[in-house]
């Protein structure tokens, strides 16, 4: 598709300064023609800024090259910031073509920086006086990382690996972009209607209501319609007693982009293994782990995967020892039928209720949306002093979405939070934070502050009953505002250190930090409230939650963790022809000693984190990080307060330095020790 330019600057929101409250993008005035002259500008002026590092007549120096190249590309990132968020939130098929066009460019872009010889000199000179310049911490910090970047993104490479290297990366940016769309539209194309409501006995009548209201948007009233994103096929697997039913849309789930049509997605996997070898090739490693994983905590693939085995042994035996249990109750039912992944949830929940008296419906009413997000406010300002003010008639690219304005205890702006909680078509599947705008602190000793968003896909409203969330959703809910507050509480000088610019098993402690507050009961007691009668949950519904606590731990680990191994089995990969993507899956699972009644959590070809999302061989920081924010969390525990102020204060220091420090020195100041794997293992219960 042809976009049809207008003229760079005039008329465009992207590229002039906007009237906008706190700065924030025009996104009420951007429209789709605007996009891409905003890319080709963004990236000129880019290529202006690094050319005149360049050609700068005095030696190089911390603040004419390293500073200097931190600063510049400031445009390109907040047209960036825009559209790729409206890209994964909002999207189109218009959106879709444009971002085949500005992928190629951007990484075009940053390959000729990362690239150029005469630059790398100058950032080598910098790099090699480093310790006679008389630097700050954080400047010897963004020295040594900028360096870093440079060699590992190919600046030592020969003249004929360099050449090859961009038509690896360009062909890789456009491999990530068509696997990312073609589970967007496989998820989007599978509708199954229901035309008995007898099929839905079980189903709760909240859920039938909103598949009711799906089927008649969808031009067929009086049918109930499910498809495979989780808010409508998660219900029916965990309540509807028509096996048959439940198995179609677990099936539809867990085999999209894997039907040899159009939006196959094998092919695409076959490629970027191919190539995501031969780069790590290129830089001397064996395999794509090592190299992707060399500035992350655990350096290396093989130190992740020990991990990873270290909770695998203890996650399977807890799963096997909880399918023994469900299968005795599914033998009451159904007399000789073998438990299969269609049956976990709905055998987990009645097993719940028997063994807690707990039934997640009983729970939903007092997790309405609203009030969960009002709690989690609530806690920011409990632990570090947070305000978060609504703000109407803020610019924003769909009617859904919210804004905030966050200040500090003494009134002091701190940033601006977006939340866009719905699934709509042009959505993809799952919740993420980002930035739109990054924190950092210019020439002149400003701060800008970050402009953060939150998106998730949440239980919409129906005509009967407002969002009601699930227990996993108001974890996702507190996971992912755990990240909002890492990138919002940012207090870096540069922007390529600021927020959650960390190393992938790092960035995940703040998240998974927020989940353990979720069901204190406390703070439950902040947020729990039942959408009609506006009562605070029953402390015997409290109790119930946390005595539940650890149970059906064992599937929940193990259906993370085997993701994790896939994850880790395809970047240790030393050679790759020809994969037979199904094949691999299987060999994988097999060799993990995977239960056949549990599904891995994510299959090969939907694995957004690995094939689209930035998470190649770091699917195991989901893991790394929960032994951090087991650890981190018992620090407050021990002091009696898991509100502690001087506890929360450290902690907010950690959040606040982004990137400036290495991480695992960081976490060493704020826990005073190594983080200890028993906490996660004792509140999973799975010693």
């Amino acid at each position: 598709m042809t976009m049809t330019a207008c003229t760079p600057r005039e008329g465009n929101p992207l590229l002039t300064p906007q009237d906008t409250p706190y700065g924030v993008p025009a996104f009420d005035q951007v429209r789709t023609e605007h996009y891409l002259p905003a890319f080709e500008e963004a990236i000129r002026q880019y290529d202006e800024e690094v050319t005149d590092i360049i050609r700068c007549a005095e030696a190089p120096t911390f603040h004419n090259t390293i500073a200097a190249l931190d600063r510049a590309g400031l445009l390109l990132e907040q047209v960036e910031g825009v559209f790729f968020n409206v890209l994964e939130a909002d999207g189109n098929e218009t959106m879709d073509s444009i971002a085949e066009q500005v992928t190629p460019m951007v990484t075009d872009c940053h390959d000729r920086i990362l690239l150029n010889d005469s630059l790398f000199r100058r950032v080598k000179a910098v790099y090699e006086q480093r310790g006679e310049l008389g630097l700050t911490p954080e400047q010897l910090r963004l020295t040594e990382e900028t360096y870093r970047s440079f060699v590992q993104n190919g600046a030592e490479l020969t003249e004929e690996q360099k050449e090859r290297l961009r038509a690896i990366n360009q062909e890789l940016g456009i491999l990530s972009l068509k696997f990312g769309q073609n589970v967007v539209a496989e998820t989007n194309a599978c509708r199954r209607f229901v035309t008995d409501e007898a099929e839905l006995e079980g189903l709760p009548e909240s859920a039938k209501a909103a598949a009711a209201e799906a089927a008649t948007a969808a031009g067929h009233p009086g049918e109930w319609l499910f498809t495979p994103k989780r808010t409508s096929f998660t219900p029916v697997l965990q309540y509807c007693a028509n096996r048959e039913l439940r198995r179609q849309l677990l099936m539809d789930y867990t085999t999209r982009a894997n039907h040899d049509n159009e939006y196959d997605n094998k092919a695409i996997i076959n490629q970027t293994m191919r190539l995501r070898t031969e780069k790590a090739h290129l830089f001397g490693f064996d395999c794509s782990a090592d190299y992707i994983l060399q500035d992350a905590m655990a350096k290396d693939g093989r130190t992740a995967m020990t991990l990873l085995m270290q909770v695998w042994g203890p996650s399977l035996r807890a799963a096997q020892r909880e399918a023994a249990e469900l299968q005795v109750i599914m033998d009451e039912d159904l007399p000789g039928e073998k438990l299969q992944p269609w049956d976990w949830w709905y055998y987990a929940e009645k097993l719940r209720v028997r063994k807690y008296a707990l039934n997640e419906e009983e729970l939903k009413p007092y997790f309405e949306l609203g009030n969960v997000r009002r709690g989690v406010f609530a806690l920011a300002g409990k632990l570090y002093g947070l305000q978060f003010e609504p703000l109407k008639d803020m610019p924003v690219y769909n009617p859904e979405v919210e804004v905030f304005r966050v200040t500090d205890a003494e009134g002091a702006f701190i940033g601006i939070l977006y939340t866009d909680y719905f699934p709509r078509a042009g959505k993809r599947p799952g919740a993420w934070m980002n930035n739109i705008m990054p924190q950092y602190v210019d020439d002149n000793g400003v701060n800008h502050r970050p402009v953060i968003i939150n998106v998730g896909n949440f239980n919409r409203p129906t005509a009967g009953n407002p969002s009601l969330l699930s227990m996993d959703d108001v974890e996702t809910l507190f996971h992912e505002f755990g990240h909002a507050l890492h990138g919002l509480l940012s207090q870096a000088t540069y922007r390529s250190l600021s927020g959650t610019n960390t190393p992938r098993d790092f960035v995940e402690l703040p998240s998974q930090f927020m989940e353990n507050y979720c069901y204190d009961p406390d703070i439950m007691r902040t947020y729990a409230f039942h959408y009609r009668t506006g009562e605070v949950m029953p402390d015997s519904l409290i109790q119930k939650i946390n005595n539940a606590a650890k149970f059906n731990q064992g599937f929940v680990e193990t259906e993370l963790l085997s993701a994790s191994i896939l994850d880790m089995d395809y970047h240790l990969l030393t050679d790759v022809d020809t994969i037979d993507v199904n094949a691999f899956e299987a060999a994988s699972l097999k060799r993990m000693g995977m239960l056949p009644e549990i599904i891995v959590r994510y299959r090969s070809t939907f694995y957004n984190h690995i094939f689209t999302t930035g998470y190649e061989a770091g699917y195991y920081s989901y893991t790394w990080s929960a032994v951090l924010d087991a650890d981190a969390f018992a620090a407050f525990r021990e002091t009696g307060d898991i509100t502690d102020p001087a506890t929360a204060a450290r902690f907010r220091h950690l959040l606040e330095q982004g990137g400036t420090r290495d991480a695992h020195e960081l976490y060493l100041e704020f826990r005073g020790k190594e983080a200890d794997p028993h906490y996660l293992l004792e509140r999973k219960g799975l010693e």
